[in-house]
């Protein structure tokens, strides 16, 4: 470990070496007595205004000796830390904030003048509300944390910040409410967190596989959410929360598939209507994952399943197609993933094109010239609409619904109840960070089915919910 000396052109040549690059520069001055100072700093992340009005002009006026704490009186950055430790210092500076060094002192000072390019607060496209705030976390780390703190006012909310990645040495909040999330909990996390031994953490979503019991689980694990008022309610009912820097998606944890069943809009609607909603999400799911899969089987093992007139109305229009009524629905589901697909990744004014034209050209098309029918299209249209209903588990559902046609078109009907058994044991026997994943309705809690599909008033929600384990659970008198 190497560490400051007296010599300020030794100290600079040290911190030059450990900083090769062409970007990283240094600037030497004196002041009125003849100290002689050098600042290194990241020209491309560094506000060199900034370190110009806060660091070099109080120093070429300065008039007292080499002492770092009178040094430190005399600039006028509020953000001003100390240290010896050539790795620190090299750090900081490829951070943004540049490093003091001048003659005679073993010490330098960090001046906190990181330039910081943010974009505007703005609502998440991914989770609009019609009612309710509008916020969203952005890329930058400490503005988040700004949200959270300006909605729990209270010295029991902890905020922790860490390092994870080697080269990348990513920001990482762990955000948590002293006294009513578990510490059982939060150890646990914050000891997964210093056990990453990873390169780069360009995102929150990279945190997940450390954080999860089963890392190649098809369902997830850790909740996500872009909205503050959401992550603080999270918090408030006893969750740990974890703030990326360079991602707008915070992580919390444990997670509960209820959740996102859930929408922040139900807790400023009547209940009646937050419970509407919520039970047409979970029926929307149902379907999308089930209706192409009996559709296959009912053609293919069950034909009594259809009502007669229905029967003749499909018989008509299958009866020229030239492949099985798996491999149709196979076809077709592939199509609408590419078209998908296509859409989210080409420029806007083209994805809404091309989707118009894959909708009614291609569709059309298909069916006049008798490649698939006419009811194949309408189910997988409908299928594809209704797992939007739950954004947050497009992926894990869209392979469930791949999974349950497949089997339907090898078993029939039997085949999907089987494979739904199966499912249902895996999720019922999942559990993250002591909170079965399906709870509360596996284990049944009573009073946490208040707050599940069904919603109650706000006044019969005063106790947190028992799952999470918290030992403060009264929210509301």
């Amino acid at each position: 470990m190497k560490y400051v000396t007296e010599s300020l052109k030794r100290d600079t040549e040290t911190l030059k070496k450990l900083l090769p690059a062409e970007d990283i520069l240094t600037f030497e001055f004196k002041s009125e007595k003849n100290v002689s100072f050098t600042v290194v700093y990241a020209d491309p992340i560094t506000d060199k205004e900034l370190l110009g009005e806060q660091v070099i002009r109080p120093l070429l006026h300065y008039g007292g000796g080499t002492d770092a704490e009178e040094i430190a009186k005399s600039l006028t950055s509020p953000e001003l830390r100390k240290s010896r430790e050539f790795k620190k210092l090299s750090e900081e500076v490829l951070a943004g904030n540049p490093v003091l060094l001048w003659e005679g002192m073993k010490e330098a000072i960090i001046v906190g003048t990181k330039k910081v390019f943010v974009r505007a607060i703005s609502e998440p496209s991914t989770d609009v509300a019609v009612k309710g705030p509008r916020e969203g976390f952005i890329e930058d780390v400490k503005i988040n944390t700004s949200l959270v703190r300006r909605r729990l006012k209270t010295a029991e909310l902890k905020i922790e910040t860490m390092e994870i990645g080697r080269r990348s040495q990513t920001v990482v909040a762990l955000c948590y409410l002293e006294g009513t999330s578990v510490k059982e909990t939060v150890e646990e996390v914050k000891k997964k967190l210093q056990e990453i031994d990873i390169d780069i953490v360009p995102d929150s979503s990279y945190l997940t596989h450390f954080l999860s019991s089963r890392p190649y689980s098809l369902v997830k694990q850790v909740g996500t959410t872009e909205k503050p008022d959401i992550f603080c309610a999270k918090i408030a009912e006893g969750r740990v929360g974890l703030l990326v820097d360079g991602s707008p998606i915070a992580l919390t944890l444990p997670y509960l598939l209820i959740e996102d069943f859930q929408s922040s809009e139900d807790y400023f609607v009547p209940s009646y209507r937050a419970t509407f909603t919520r039970i047409l999400r979970l029926l929307s799911l149902i379907v999308a994952i089930y209706l192409p899969a009996f559709y296959v089987s009912a053609q293919l093992f069950k034909l009594q399943l259809f009502p007669i007139r229905l029967l003749l109305t499909i018989a008509g229009s299958i009866r020229d197609i030239p492949f099985s009524p798996s491999l149709e629905m196979l076809l077709v589901l592939f199509v609408l993933e590419v078209l998908n697909e296509a859409s989210i990744r080409m420029p806007k004014y083209v994805g809404m094109a091309l989707s118009v034209v894959g909708a009614l050209v291609l569709g059309e098309t298909a069916v006049s010239a008798g490649f698939v029918s006419t009811p194949a299209i309408i189910i997988i249209a409908f299928s594809g609409i209704g797992l939007y209903a739950v954004p947050n588990l497009i992926e894990q559902t869209s392979v469930l619904r791949l999974m349950m046609l497949l089997v339907a078109g090898s078993v029939g009907t039997y085949g999907i109840i089987l494979a739904s058994a199966f499912v249902l044991l895996y999720l019922v026997t999942t559990e993250n960070y002591g909170a079965p994943l399906v709870a509360p309705f596996s284990p049944m809690i009573g009073r946490d089915l208040r707050d599940s599909v069904v919603k109650y008033d706000l006044g019969s929600l005063e106790l947190r919910p028992e799952t999470l384990g918290s030992k403060n659970r009264r929210r509301m008198k």
